[in-house]
């Protein structure tokens, strides 16, 4: 199969990569590829004409984002635009990557792939505008949410350490304590079972349509901190706080949780952190 990757420089566009060797892969990052520019999609189609575009690129500074929604919206929305514009003049189907950050987080049961978006930051929203764009304008797609992703590649050309695990290792050799979150929850996920889940899809010729590819079981911050640091034996204090303890400029869903009905489980959270911190 031929396969298109964009951002594929990234945290989950290299380890996406990996796992799709075995297909045809012309790996693209913004350098090579600008997705916010059609007409260079459209001739990169042309000459590589490829079955299926994994779209790994994206704007995904959620802080940033609140004095930069121009530009968030020019790669998350019209970026993806330009996308399933090219795919369907091609007949070329459509990965895309997406975020738990296009729901409000209100509710507690979490969101399976069915539930209707409402997003409460400018990232979120510039995500949630890109999905809605190809839902109109493509019938042949896979929209991929996940959340709360680590990995072991660098992200955004800086070195491994800008997830969560990494930062919490690190912060670990600096300080006696850190705070971390109580009431905010998530599922925390590997980008290898992320991009091993994506693989399936694609070649087990899933129905097209949403899916929710997550590591199960939802946890907070504080306690996935507890997590990473019983693995690694590390005697670090941890203080929990309340949210409205840690202000940050963008609003952030409380209950940012993912329940994936459509697909075959991914492995827990315990088991891919542990993989994770052994290899």
């Amino acid at each position: 199969m031929k396969i298109l990757i964009t951002g594929a420089n990234g945290m989950l566009g290299r380890d996406i990569s990996e796992v799709l060797k075995n297909h045809e892969l012309l790996l693209s990052d913004k350098e090579d590829l600008d997705i916010t520019n059609p007409e260079q999609i459209e001739t990169t189609l042309q000459e590589f004409t490829p079955e299926i575009i994994v779209n790994c690129a994206g704007y995904i500074d959620v802080e940033k984002a609140e004095d930069q929604e121009d530009l968030a919206n020019k790669i998350n929305a019209d970026g993806v635009l330009n996308l399933a514009r090219a795919c369907k003049n091609s007949s070329c189907v459509l990965l895309h990557i997406s975020t738990e950050y296009v729901f409000d987080g209100e509710n507690i049961n979490g969101y399976d792939e069915n539930a209707i978006t409402n997003p409460i930051n400018i990232y979120g929203k510039s995500k949630a505008l890109g999905e809605k764009l190809l839902q109109e304008n493509l019938d042949k797609f896979y929209l991929v949410r996940s959340s709360w992703l680590y990995g072991k590649n660098p992200q955004l050309g800086k070195e491994r350490g800008m997830n969560f695990v990494e930062t919490m290792l690190k912060l670990a050799k600096e300080r006696d304590e850190l705070n971390l979150i109580t009431d905010q929850i998530s599922k925390p996920t590997y980008t290898k079972d992320l991009s091993f889940a994506i693989k399936q899809l694609i070649e087990e010729n899933y129905p097209h349509g949403v899916y929710h590819l997550v590591n199960e079981s939802p946890i907070t911050p504080f306690d996935f901190a507890k997590e990473i640091f019983s693995i690694k034996h590390i005697n670090t204090k941890l203080n929990p706080i309340s949210y409205t303890q840690y202000p940050t400029k963008s609003k952030r869903p409380l209950n940012a949780i993912l329940n994936n009905i459509k697909f075959p489980k991914l492995r827990s959270y315990k088991e891919a952190l542990k993989d994770y911190l052994d290899s």
